[in-house]
This record gives structure tokens, C-alpha cells and sequence, in this order.
């Protein structure tokens, strides 16, 4: 992905406001070491929509929303994998989550770090160690399964 800005990030993702949850891509690695990986940016402002009611007075980020910010980050680095094979009819979706773990609540003014690593692929079904890093400390780590879909086939 040769730039990191919100428009190129929506050539590769279908969502939109409010539910695209990467603003940034920082890196994309494609041979970490036989792998790839990827860390991308999402800041979290007090005017998102969930805050007025997770929780009024306690805003909190769901913690659903942060499994699916990973989720696009790991989708971002599987769409760039493919490269010349992707069409802009492949979308990935988020179809699993394994050994999550939420450390610490994430608020209004954190800027998370989505991590990604590229663990494992066969037949369309991705595998994904991802993490969610608030100032270098991990809030929320999981195995993401992503499948790979073409939207012309389906």
C-alpha cells in the first residue's frame, strides 16, 4: 500500500463512518522474517458515537470495536498480500476470534497501536496474531480468523 492516508485506506476497506476503525496505516512489512505484518492507527476521540452510551460518565471503548479494528488491520495487511491477485470485489471478513484478551479499558484521547502479524493462510481462511498497543502497553490481544470472499463469486 504505497500511502497511508484515509482515502487509500477505503480502496482497500468497505466500511465507512462510523464504522471504519483504522485512520492510519504506520507500516506494512511483507517479509518480517517469511511473514508480514502490519501497524496501523486508530484514534480514539470523545466524540465517537458509542461513548453516549458505553458509559455515560465512564466512557469506555467496546470492546468489540477494538477485536474489530484489529480485525480491518489484519484485513488491510491480507488485501496487500495479495497484491496483483486482489480485485476490488475481494473484501475480507472478520470471522473469528481466539484467546482474546482485554488488559485495560481504552478512552477518549488513546490513540491505539493495531498490531498485526500474518500467522497462517489455506483455501481463502486467514490467520492473524493482532494486538492493540495505549502508549507501548498491550490493552487487547487475539488470534483473528479472517475469510476471504470475492464479492462477484459469491
Amino acid at each position: 500500500m504505497p500511502h497511508s492516508n484515509i482515502q487509500h485506506i477505503q480502496e482497500f476497506l468497505p466500511h465507512r463512518y462510523p464504522f471504519l476503525l483504522v485512520d492510519r496505516i504506520k507500516e506494512i512489512d511483507l517479509d518480517a522474517d517469511g511473514g508480514a505484518r502490519i501497524t496501523a492507527l486508530k484514534n480514539v476521540t470523545i466524540n465517537e458515537d458509542f461513548f453516549n452510551g458505553h458509559f455515560p460518565g465512564h466512557p469506555i471503548m467496546p470492546g468489540v470495536l477494538t477485536l474489530e479494528a484489529m480485525a480491518q488491520a489484519a484485513g488491510l495487511l491480507g488485501l496487500t498480500m495479495l497484491g496483483e491477485k486482489r480485485k476490488p470485489t475481494t473484501l475480507y471478513y472478520f470471522a473469528g476470534a481466539d484467546n482474546v484478551r482485554f488488559k485495560r479499558p481504552i478512552v477518549p484521547g488513546d490513540q491505539l497501536h493495531l498490531q498485526a502479524r500474518f500467522m497462517h493462510g489455506r483455501s481463502g481462511i486467514w490467520k492473524f496474531d493482532c494486538c492493540a498497543l495505549v502508549d507501548d502497553k498491550v490493552v487487547c490481544s487475539a488470534e483473528i480468523t479472517c475469510a476471504e470472499r470475492d464479492l462477484e463469486q459469491a
